[in-house]
This record gives C-alpha cells, structure tokens and sequence, in this order.
C-alpha cells in the first residue's frame, strides 16, 4: 500500500508568518510521519497603492519568498518540505486567472514528483487554490474552512466567494473551527462537514508561576493589559484599545505583534507600549508577564466566523482573558469574560484586574490541555486517509 502524502495549500507563509496558524501547527505534526509538501500562500490579491497598508514591504517580502522556491527547513524534520511557487496574483480576471492557476499547477506538481509524492492528499486553507488542482494529480480534498477569506476586504470579493463555493461543494471534506459557519453552510456541505477545533501547543505556552520579563519590557510598570498577534486592521479595533488605555492610565498596555496600519495615534498615548512582532519561540516569555490578556476584536464578518488560537494560547498560559463578543468565544464563558460592549470591554478589564480573573491559573490551563495540536493532527490525517 502506497504511503499517505500531504499537499498543504496554505493562507499563509512559512517565511513570514508567525508559526503559531494552524496550517503550520497541524502540518508540523503530519509531517513526523507522512511526507508533507508545505505550499507558501498564493495570494488572494494584489497589493496595491492606496488599497493596501505596507503594499511596497509586502510585494517585497513575497518576491523574496518565491527565490527560496523548495527547502527543508527543519533538520530534525526532513518529511516537510516548503515551497515558494511563483505566482501572478490576478484573480479578478478569468483569463488571468487560468494562466496562473495553470504555471502554479506545473510548479507545484513538479515539486511533488521530486518528492515522489503520489496522488497526495490536498489539505486546502486558501480558496485560490482551487483553480490549481485540477492541474495537478491528487488524492482526497480536505478544504480547512479555517476563515471566510470572501469577507477580506482588500481581496476580490465576488472572486474569492465564488472559489470558496466551488471548495464547498466538491471538497471530500471540510473542517470547521467555527460553529456558526458550518450552521450556516450544512445546506450546501452536508455531511461532509466535520468541526475540527484549534489547538493549543501546551507544551510552548506554559504557565509560569513568577516569570521573568524579556529586558525589553523589564521597566515598564505593572499591572499590564497585554495583547500578542497580528495587528491587522481588518482584525483588531484600535479605536477601543485607545479608549482603554485613556480609561486606565494606572495601566500599561502592552502590544506584541506585526501592525498592517500606522501605530502611532496609539503610541501617543504614554501608557500604550507597541514592540512590534517577537518570534513565536519568545512569545510565552511575553504573554507570562500579563496581568490581564485581551482580545479587542472589530464586529464584522471575519471575526464572526473567526476562532482565534491566542484564545487557547493565553488560557494554556493561566491568563485571566477579556474578550470583546464574537460566536465562538461564547463556549468559553465559564472561564472567559465576554464585554457586551466597549465601555463594559473596559469595566470587565478593571473587575480582571481586583479578583484575577474567572477560576485559577491552573483551571484555566487545565481547561485547553485536552485541545492539542497532536489530538488535532491525528483527527486530520483519520479524516483524511479514510477517504483514500
């Protein structure tokens, strides 16, 4: 019998993204026993001038990222291979839109034959692959409905729609970490649809009883309301965190991570501390030395049907979490505090800071330990290979 290979058509890319996706998370795990083809994002759009925040920098960075073609970047992992395919990011247009699906396809069925992957299983996170699978020889398509990427502003809406309909409807199976999406589209899924949750590396984010501050952050006074990830202007609101901040000037805000707009409204304001992105291996170092950890969300689309990872992330670390409301944080009540609002998003954040928050330190770690990435990875490759 043929060993299980893997092609992981990822959102993101292994060069530039934080490690913590979960395309990375669960494909790491496959790749300790199957042979994995990682395939760096092929884009949902074209950076442009006036559209896009940093479009310059981002061009930049996916250029780089295409010279490094394939490589394995992980010595103590030689299964996993990652691959940079050059690609022509039109998607608005029909024509275009074939001609790129089509050079992807050579590229990436190239890479695979030097790697002697045989009718490899598709993992799809990114809808424009689509287009790309019907030129390559693959097995079953499991679809990792992880976001509604048609709800990207800066992407071709009506495009990328009509890509994740077509994943929707022909796909051997697709995975939700979202429950209010898989309601919403069992119409047109059926049973093929199967909710797969986030995981949590507990292993990484560890709670830590007297943690010791990174000297970059050694001097500034405590309690810190902290936030680490991506902050992405179509994520996190930047106006509530202001308010926040201007609310409680006895607190130090404290945010870690890459920003797609201008930070400096925000740095203005002398008690908000922006140190910009850390590597994934430093972050539980950071988020340990939080008083409270929050999640600021904007109220739209994505983060309707959005679960973020940092929510287990910060429980795995015993940290009291403040949340503003989305649908998935709903089933984390019992040991999170949801604001129904922004001026309640600021009273939740001073009650976290008397009592510590919902339950101990160690209920709220013991509460995500059962949700690991290894648990995740096996239910995908079960779900997978059954269908080989």
């Amino acid at each position: 019998m043929t060993e299980a290979s893997y092609i992981c058509f990822s959102a993101q890319d292994w060069w530039y993204f934080n490690h913590a996706h979960s395309d990375f998370q669960l494909m790491l795990r496959v790749a300790e026993t199957r042979p994995v083809l990682f395939v760096n994002s092929i884009t949902l759009r074209m950076p442009l001038p006036g559209r896009s925040s940093h479009f310059v920098r981002r061009l930049v960075r996916k250029a780089r990222s295409m010279t490094k073609r394939m490589s394995h970047p992980m010595p103590d992992l030689p299964r996993l291979a990652v691959f940079s395919p050059v690609v022509l990011p039109f998607y608005g247009s029909d024509r275009a839109r074939r001609i790129n699906a089509r050079f992807i396809g050579f590229q990436v069925g190239r890479a695979a034959k030097r790697l002697a992957l045989h009718d490899p299983i598709a993992v799809v996170t990114i809808p424009t692959a689509v287009d790309v699978l019907s030129h390559l020889d693959h097995g079953p398509v499991i679809y990792n409905r992880s976001d509604r990427h048609s709800a990207f502003g800066e992407a071709d809406q009506t495009s990328i729609a009509a890509m994740e309909q077509r994943l929707l409807e022909t796909a051997d199976r697709v995975l939700y970490v979202s429950t209010e999406m898989m309601r919403e589209e069992a119409p047109i899924v059926g049973d093929r649809a199967v909710f797969l949750d986030h995981g949590v590396d507990a292993d990484h984010f560890t709670l830590t009883a007297d943690p010791k501050r990174p000297a970059d952050i050694a001097d500034l006074p405590a309690p810190i309301v902290g936030y680490f990830g991506g902050l992405d202007d179509y994520l996190v609101d930047l106006d509530l965190i202001a308010d926040l901040a201007n609310a409680l000037p006895e607190v130090t805000v404290l945010l870690i991570g890459e920003a797609s707009h201008a930070m400096e409204p925000l740095e203005a304001i002398p008690n908000v501390h922006w140190i910009g992105p850390r590597p994934y291996a430093d972050i539980p170092t950071y988020g340990a030395c939080f008083d409270v950890a929050i999640m600021p969300w904007l109220d739209n689309d994505w983060i309707k049907y959005a679960n973020p990872i940092k929510l287990k992330e910060y429980l795995a670390l015993g940290l009291p979490v403040v949340s503003t409301d989305f649908p998935e944080v709903q089933h984390y009540t019992d040991r999170v505090r949801v604001a129904a609002n922004p001026d309640d998003f600021i009273e939740q954040i001073r009650l976290t800071l008397k009592d510590g928050g919902i339950g101990t330190p160690e209920q709220r770690r013991r509460s995500v330990l059962s949700a690991s990435w290894d648990a995740r990875a096996r239910d995908l490759m079960r779900l997978a290979e059954g269908e080989a």
